[in-house]
């Protein structure tokens, strides 16, 4: 039997978590292997027992920086350029030449849609419905009138597909004319695949139909055991404990600022970010623990509140917690998945360039209070607890591919 390819960028936690979530599922029944060019969370893969595939060029950390800085729109370059994605193209090919997978699943290895396509490998994305034209990516304000929604998708769409093509889809186009593929004609066309795993519940982004060839498999949640140290398991919750989260792709600077801005607030606060703020000289306030990664789906419950940064398995960790959410996208795509919570009722958005500790305390404090809020949150939490994504997408790909 072929095995399956999985494809993280292993420098991103949610992106690997997600990749091994859905692996774990299947790997009773279908052989699992991962390729990466290398990151932070590699380990979590090795540890977890899967063959890993590490390729050239290894991904330094100037690169990763990079990317996450033309992610976030806080640069504006390439992804990467032409010879290094003709140079990661020809890895992959020769892996596929090796294992001769069945097929080929990520959710942000961007190169790895070309390689399928020239290699003839099915391939297999895991997004969320703000990637897809069909809900505008998330940003289109419910009840607005139907010609006014339609011209704002197109405009949204648009404009996503030129910054797709400035930053990544010309070099792989001309890598792609070199062998002779069809082109990406748009950032759509290329996070399309064969088939294509929508990591939510429907609903989450409004009520849309899928298109042809997608999947809703409901939350993929990091369930990694990492360890809970005592100044969080011994917390003590008489004033509201705040859940800090910003992931692996939040700002340095903007964390660092929002923390040292709980000093003196009537909260206690527990943020995973040792990382992003290490080397800063960050003075923390009393009422803050900054720890290293934490299991987020047991500690995000405890908390009466989040503040997250709005990545896809952020929103679903924290939706799942039954809590009020106060979000500051780091990107476009977290505020749009930032907004559907909005649109649930149980979430405010702070714009990244208007954070600010008093911005940040007065929401914090308005949900709070807000008892409709809450409900809505618990409401929520209800239905999303009825998707076991790692389980749905397993015995899909499981169907589609396990008899190869």
């Amino acid at each position: 039997m072929k095995p399956l390819l999985f494809a993280p960028a292993a420098y991103n936690l949610a992106e690997t978590t997600r990749m091994l979530s859905i692996a774990r599922a299947c790997q009773e029944t279908i052989s699992c292997a991962f390729l990466t060019y290398g990151g932070a969370f590699e380990h979590l893969i090795t540890e977890a027992g899967f063959a890993v595939h590490r390729l050239k060029p290894e991904l330094t950390p100037e690169k990763i920086e990079h990317i996450y800085q033309v992610d976030k729109g806080e640069k504006l370059g390439v992804v990467f350029n032409k010879e290094e994605v003709a140079e990661r193209v020809h890895s992959e090919l020769a892996l596929y030449d090796q294992l001769h997978p069945a097929a080929v699943i990520t959710g942000f290895s961007l190169t790895v849609p070309l390689s399928a396509r020239i290699g003839s490998i099915p391939l297999v994305w895991v997004i969320q419905s703000t990637w897809l034209a069909e809900t505008g990516m998330g940003m289109i304000p419910p009840g607005l009138w139907p010609p006014l929604e339609s011209l704002a998708r197109q405009f949204i769409c648009r404009a996503a597909s030129l910054y797709g093509a400035l930053t990544l889809l010309n070099p792989v186009n001309r890598v792609a004319k070199r062998y002779g593929a069809a082109p990406f004609p748009s950032l759509f066309d290329f996070w399309r695949g064969d088939e294509t795993l929508v990591a939510e519940p429907p609903g989450f982004c409004g009520n849309i139909q899928a298109p042809p060839h997608h999947h809703f498999i409901g939350p993929l949640i990091a369930r990694e055991d990492f360890p809970i140290p005592p100044e969080v398991a011994g917390a003590p919750h008489d004033r509201p404990l705040v859940y800090f989260a910003m992931g692996s792709s939040g700002t340095p600077e903007i964390i660092a600022r929002l923390l040292q801005g709980f000093a003196g607030a009537p909260y206690r606060v527990i943020a995973p970010v040792r990382d992003h703020i290490a080397g800063l000289g960050v003075t923390l306030p009393d009422n803050v623990v900054v720890t290293g990664w934490l299991p987020a789906h047991l500690v995000n419950p405890m908390a009466d509140i989040s503040v997250i940064h709005g990545g896809i398995g952020t929103v679903m960790t924290a939706a799942l917690a039954g809590k009020p959410v106060v979000g500051i996208g780091m990107q476009p795509e977290q505020d749009a998945n930032l907004d559907c919570l909005v649109r649930q009722g149980f979430a405010i958005r702070i714009p990244k360039r208007k954070a600010s500790a008093p911005r940040l305390l007065a929401a914090i404090d308005r949900l709070l209070h807000d008892e409709a809020a809450q409900h809505k949150a618990r409401e929520y939490a209800t239905q999303v607890a009825q998707w076991d994504g790692p389980a749905l997408a397993a015995r899909f790909l499981v169907q589609q591919y396990g008899e190869q």
